[in-house]
């Protein structure tokens, strides 16, 4: 556990952040790096296909990570938090942005040029590596996200994507969480339509692993929640039978239907 005199800033790095990847003596060269910025809720960040290449490590708030499909429709590729460094691809090989982050609430963040930031990865070189790993962390997460949806309903698809950001992000030895993320939002993540995840959230509410409401969803027992994920049901059109008691309720229908290809993106 860290703390900065940044005001407003995590006092908490999680382990999977580029923060909470390095000691004290680095953590505090990268809360030096660049110049610190607020972005009021809905700001726009970093907008896709832009060329800009600076990177933004957040050290308050949440931001989201969007891009459009070919169709126009808008995908939620990831959730950034406290700790994560966003815009790093940009900052690293000067491509055009892959997606589109914006403030989820209130946001602080260091605004660090590219320059700056591969200059400071030169300089100290356990930067540059955790670095490295935090890119290689989200590579892995997609790619884990791709085989788990495969074959799975909307139920296990949705308890799997909570319990993953709720280990990333939550705070160690605590089994409940809170998710700053619409149910709209869930349903790009998951890769599913509105209404399968209603339902789908509905039955995670009758077993008591979740509680709902406006933008939030709070995790009330992570274990109970990881059981209903390892339990997951194929989709409708598989050849296995979907698992009995998976929750406290019945969910039978929940998730009809193959998935849809989920969106995919390490970062911007």
């Amino acid at each position: 556990m860290s703390r900065t005199r940044v005001r407003g800033a995590s006092a908490y790095w999680p382990p999977a952040g580029l923060l909470g990847r390095v000691d004290e003596a680095d953590r505090a060269i990268l809360l030096g790096l660049g110049h610190g910025v607020v972005y009021p809720a809905g700001q726009i960040t970093i907008r896709e296909a832009d060329t800009s290449d600076f990177a933004l490590l957040l050290v308050g708030g949440t931001v989201k990570v969007t891009a459009h499909a070919q169709d126009g429709r808008e995908a939620l590729l990831a959730v950034r938090m406290a700790g994560d460094l966003v815009g790093e691809l940009a900052g690293i090989d000067g491509q055009p942005r892959i997606g589109t982050v914006t403030a989820c609430g209130r946001v602080l963040a260091r605004y660090i040029l590219r320059s700056e930031l591969l200059e400071c990865t030169k300089q100290h070189p356990a930067i540059g590596l955790a670095l490295n790993a935090s890119v290689v962390a989200k590579l892995r997460t997609a790619t884990g996200r791709i085989v788990d949806f495969t074959g799975c309903d909307v139920l296990g698809r949705l308890a799997r994507i909570l319990h993953h950001l709720a280990v990333t992000y939550g705070r160690p030895g605590r089994n409940e969480a809170q998710l700053p993320l619409s149910q709209p939002e869930m349903a790009t993540l998951v890769g599913a339509a509105e209404s399968s995840v209603h339902k789908a959230l509905r039955a995670l509410r009758a077993s008591g692993a979740v509680v709902t409401g406006y933008r939030r969803i709070t995790i009330l027992d992570l274990d109970h929640l990881a059981r209903i994920a390892a339990a997951a049901g194929p989709a409708e059109g598989t050849a296995s039978e979907p698992p009995v008691h998976a929750v406290a309720r019945p969910h039978a229908g929940i998730g009809a239907g193959p998935a849809r290809s989920p969106a995919i993106s390490p970062n911007t």
